[in-house]
């Protein structure tokens, strides 16, 4: 098996760095014959990527076999097809003998490895020979500058870390932590010691399934932001990563999941305290939105927040009690049957719901329910929109209004997600889209005009230079069966029932208002002149609002008026072991990418925090008595204790699975039919 290593080497010749990191790594640590196949598999792994499979592997595969008869080991006399069968990828039929199988290795074993075979002589007709148990066995494994792991570390403890919340947040302060720690532990500039030997993460998750706004807040017909759930799975494929993340035969890092566990509910923020050296808050804004604070916003049926409209279509299984509502208010019927609506009988095709939506809020979230609403059932059909969603929209509404309070220049929207309103209908939705002419004129005031200027200004010009081509002076009854307006300086001042049921949402009364101060500083003033909006359903997306865990405000670790945990660049306030990342950080702020540059701040906070308090944490685990469990181990007997039903990262692919069997699609091109319960979800998981 050695003199597959030797092989790799020369395969590796093409990356002479990464080549030269495994060859220290296998002549400082020894490891057994059948950790040399592991090493070997690896490495192969890692390479193929990045030479021909075709030309460069086979020919180097040619190459070596010739070298390797040429070589006098004892181990080179061995058949070469049995040596090449790994190379090959035939691993399974290679006879491992050693006590210590592979397969440890793979699963963690934590158990320090060391060469059972004699060192043999240096060959003397290779000289270039780099087949391990050729080289001397008198070589210096305790020169720390050649030693890239530091061997004095191999006794240290782990650190453990546990991370609220599987969202990208969550993910990305993984990745740049687990990155940072092996990166600190092979370092061998650092002036001050490093007092652990690796990391280990749990994130634990409230709902069964992983990945947050990701999976329940990105709108369906994203599916290009929705890819980044590879990335943050890939996270959980070690193997890959073995060579390069293990230590003495153990590896540097590792990530666990436990999902359907709810932190406040099934363990305590408190005793995750005690269980782990860092607890990372990530769990974001989900659990509240702000509001308007204006009548009829919390007595009249239809008035939802955008967030329970999003988690609804989207397929939250928290969130299925909205499917009725807006049922009811998209397609109203009287005792005989017959629909209500303000649109004239026969005006609108089968199919499209005659009613009116009012967005309340002009960020990005407010133009995807516009859009959603729009397309309906034909532009979602191949997308992962639950078919149950897809029977209420059907062929979408006939009217949606998104207003904001400021002007176009102030707005929270993207071009993005702006341009996708103005294609509607050469996309073939049957939707048109317009603003008022008389609305952009009226938001052009001389400090607009300054806010366009400069590098800064670039987007909104652009937003601009897009909503002028959209600009109509009068609006006349358009060519397609559904509209998408965007109001702007409208702000909604009262919300009032209907004629037919004193308890639903009938009109939504806005007040104008004008913009006043400087640049960057101007605020909506009103003007007295008011509009009243006919809606059938109302949508407030003004903002998410973030929540704290049970205990935080009696510590003061929670901002109630911002809605976010008190920190300094993700280090909680106080004496504590905590951290936070992402929307609970920041606030509802930024897109899925904005997360990278919040995780990598975070992770710089913990970095400098368990440097300069490591020897104190090491103390304390080692000289505690009290605390035998720690970490993971610790967590998995309490929830054990407490009948959690804790689903692990294999349950959660058999969820994946379940959802994407072909049985439960509609096409060959839907990715999945989201199961809409936890208790489903559990059940696919066993």
């Amino acid at each position: 098996p050695s003199s597959i290593v030797h092989a790799v080497f020369l395969l590796l010749r093409s990356t002479k760095q990464r080549a030269t990191t495994y060859q220290k790594m296998i002549l400082k640590s020894r490891p057994s014959n059948d950790i040399c196949m592991v090493i070997a598999k690896r490495a192969l792994t890692r390479v193929s990527s990045q030479i021909n499979p075709r030309r460069s592997f086979r020919s180097s595969i040619d190459q070596q076999k010739q070298r390797l008869s040429q070589c006098t080991g004892q181990r080179c006399t061995e058949n070469n097809s049995r040596n090449f069968s790994l190379i090959n990828g035939h691993h399974n039929s290679i006879s491992t003998p050693s006590s210590i199988r592979s397969s440890q290795l793979l699963r963690g074993n934590r158990t320090p490895l060391t060469s059972s075979t004699t060192a043999l002589p240096q060959p003397s007709n290779i000289p270039n020979c780099m087949h391990f148990n050729c080289f001397s066995s008198t070589a210096d494994i305790t020169n720390k500058n050649e030693d890239p792991t530091n061997s004095d570390n191999k006794n240290a403890p782990r650190l453990s870390v546990a991370i609220i919340g599987a969202g990208p947040s969550g993910f990305y302060a993984a990745k740049y932590l687990t990155s940072s720690v092996i990166k600190r532990i092979k370092s061998t500039e650092s002036p001050t010691p490093f007092c652990w030997s690796g990391v280990d993460i749990d994130i634990i998750e409230r709902l069964p399934t992983p990945y947050g706004l990701v999976r329940y807040g990105v709108a369906p017909d994203h599916p290009e932001v929705k890819n980044v759930e590879n990335d943050f799975a890939s996270l959980f494929q070690k193997e890959d990563n073995i060579i390069e993340n293990t230590f003495y035969g153990s590896p540097l890092s590792s990530l666990s999941y436990f999902g359907n566990v709810d932190v406040g509910k099934d363990v305590s923020l408190s005793h995750l305290q005690s269980l782990y050296d860092i607890i990372i808050l990530a769990y974001g804004c989900q659990a509240a939105d702000r509001r308007l604070g204006i009548p009829g916003e919390d007595t009249l049926e239809g008035v939802l927040s955008a967030r329970e409209f999003v988690a609804w279509y989207n397929g939250h299984p928290e969130f299925g009690h909205i499917g009725p509502i807006v049922k009811r208010c998209l397609w109203p019927s009287s005792s005989n049957g017959v629909e209500e609506s303000s649109v004239e009988e026969g005006s609108v095709p089968a199919g499209v719901s005659p009613a009116r939506v009012v967005v309340i809020g002009q960020g990005n979230v407010a133009l995807d329910v516009a859009r959603i609403l729009a397309k309906g059932k034909p532009g979602l059909v191949d997308t992962d929109t639950p078919s149950s969603v897809l029977q209420v929209l059907q062929g979408g509404v006939t009217h949606v209004s998104v207003v904001g309070r400021r002007g176009h220049v102030q707005g929270a929207f993207t071009i993005k997600e702006l341009r996708e309103l103005t294609k509607l209908k050469k996309e073939g939705h049957d939707a048109t889209f317009f603003v008022k002419k008389e609305e952009l004129d009226l938001g052009m005031t001389e400090s607009s005009v300054a806010e366009l200027k400069g590098q800064s200004g670039r987007p909104k010009t652009r937003i601009n230079k897009l909503l002028q081509e959209s600009a109509v002076t009068e609006h006349n009854t358009s060519d397609t069966a559904k509209e998408v307006e965007l109001r702007f300086l409208m702000n909604p001042i009262r919300l009032e029932s209907n004629d037919q049921s004193s308890d639903r949402i009938g009109r939504v009364v806005c007040e104008r208002t004008k913009l006043d101060g400087k640049q960057f500083q101007q605020k909506p003033v009103g003007t007295n002149e008011t509009e009243t909006m006919p809606a059938d359903l109302v949508l407030v997306s003004i903002g998410y609002k973030g929540m704290p865990l049970e205990g935080m405000e009696e510590l003061q670790l929670f901002d109630s008026q911002k809605g976010v945990v008190a920190n300094d660049h993700g280090k909680v306030v106080g004496e504590n072991n905590l951290f936070v990342a992402g929307w609970i950080k920041r606030g509802p702020l930024g897109i899925v990418g904005t997360n990278i540059m919040d995780a990598k701040d975070t992770v710089g906070s913990v970095m400098k925090f368990i440097d300069a308090d490591s020897t104190q944490q090491v103390d304390k685990r080692t000289v505690d008595g009290s605390k035998l469990m720690e970490g993971r181990a610790g967590l998995t007997e309490y929830l054990q204790r407490q009948d959690v039903e804790v689903i692990n990262w294999d349950q959660f692919l058999k969820i994946e699975a379940a959802e994407a069997d072909r049985s439960r699609l509609r096409s060959d091109v839907q990715p999945r039919e989201k199961i809409l319960s936890v208790k489903e979800m559990l059940n696919a998981a066993s």
